[in-house]
């Protein structure tokens, strides 16, 4: 028999946490909880009510008989509300993380009920199974600092003005084809010329219509000029070095090395090349059950923009970087194929190209037979 001295002025039990998932919508969130032995409950507030946020929690510990100071765990799903709330609730000593919706596992039958309480009983059986050991339940999204979300808005922005303005032209070309009238650009110097000289042939309702489509399709260009000058001006004064870093690469243009920049660089850190590509979801998602051998293509997962970004990359590397590795092996293995052949084969090139360009910014290792932009004279 074995004596154990326990001190009586010590509490030694262990406290239990709360455990928390937020399902957040427009108008109001449910907050469910629970301490691990009792079932679930549930909590209704006004959305983005912080003070009634607290007071649940405060209900919640009591409810399940814990004491103010027991530690909380919390999650909810990545959406419109961002980040502010994963801070906030670091804040107020919350354990909270942020997940991505789509690594939420779902029923697999044809139809499925879904609300929000059953959305926010199905975030917490998975949260309790993740505090229990579950790593890979779902995908936990790193968070960025905020000068790094900020420092995201540019090229997103851009990218934004960037449709509406080609939504503005096509629906001033959709206009003027009615009259059967084709201008060869629009809102441009050679418009300006032409649209005096074609106007009255249009009615004049029509006219003013197209007027006005005219007025919002300048605003976009006015505030697309606006932003790149602002962008240019930053690159040249040297307020970002990694960019400029990149853009040293010959088939990088500043716009897409301010994308790779502040989307991935600048603020994540991998360990090894797999992470990388994961976070890009460029990574295979082999069928593999019985005989069957299936590969189904990459996953798509990590972020799309970039995504994008480096197939487009890929396709100018290949034009012009002809003598390094990498074009020599898509060139040995792909470029002899079908269209289709290519095209995955560029999707296999476009994570060889990102992790090239990871290892350059990390250790300044020049990938293979690549070339540098020749440096201006000062």
């Amino acid at each position: 028999m074995t004596t154990q001295a326990v001190l009586g002025s010590k509490d030694t039990t262990e406290q239990r946490p709360l455990v928390l998932s937020f399902e957040l919508g427009d108008k109001t969130w449910t907050l469910t909880f629970t301490d691990g032995r009792r079932g679930p409950g549930r909590y209704t507030v006004a959305a983005g009510d912080q003070a009634a946020v607290l007071q649940c929690i405060t209900k919640a510990k009591a409810r399940c008989g814990l004491a103010p100071g027991a530690p909380v765990r919390s999650c909810y799903e990545a959406g419109r509300d961002g980040w502010w709330l994963h801070r906030w609730l670091r804040e107020q000593g919350v354990d909270n993380i942020v997940v991505d919706s789509s690594s939420i596992e779902v029923n697999r039958r044809a139809r499925r009920a879904k609300s929000d309480r059953l959305d926010g009983d199905k975030l917490l059986s998975m949260l309790m199974r993740y505090l229990g050991g579950e790593r890979r339940v779902w995908s936990v999204l790193h968070e960025p600092s905020p000068q790094a979300e900020d420092g995201r808005r540019v090229h997103r922005e851009l990218q934004r003005l960037g449709r509406e303005r080609t939504a503005h032209s096509n629906r001033i070309r959709s206009l003027l084809v009615l009259h059967n009238l084709r201008p060869a650009h629009i809102a441009d110097r050679a418009w300006q010329a032409w649209w005096p000289a074609h106007q009255m042939q249009v009615p004049p309702k029509l006219r003013a219509e197209i007027e006005r489509e005219l007025q919002r399709l300048q605003l976009v260009q006015q505030q697309v000029r606006s932003i790149e000058k602002e962008r240019q001006r930053e690159l040249a004064a040297g307020e970002h070095p990694l960019i400029s870093r990149l853009t040293q690469m010959r088939c990088i243009g500043p716009c897409s090395a301010w994308m790779l920049g502040k989307e991935l660089f600048e603020w994540r850190h991998f360990d090894n090349r797999r992470q990388l590509a994961g976070s890009l979801g460029l990574t295979g998602t082999p069928y593999n059950s019985g005989q069957s051998r299936v590969e189904q293509g990459i996953s798509k997962e990590g972020n799309k923009r970039l995504r994008s970004l480096l197939v487009e990359l890929s396709w100018r590397w290949l034009r012009l970087q002809p003598h390094s590795e990498l074009t020599r092996w898509y060139n040995a293995r792909f470029a002899m194929g079908g269209s289709r052949m290519r095209r995955i084969g560029i999707v296999a090139l476009a994570r060889k190209l990102a992790i090239a360009l990871w290892r350059f910014i990390e250790n300044g290792v020049i990938p293979d037979g690549a070339q540098l932009k020749p440096m201006k004279p000062a």
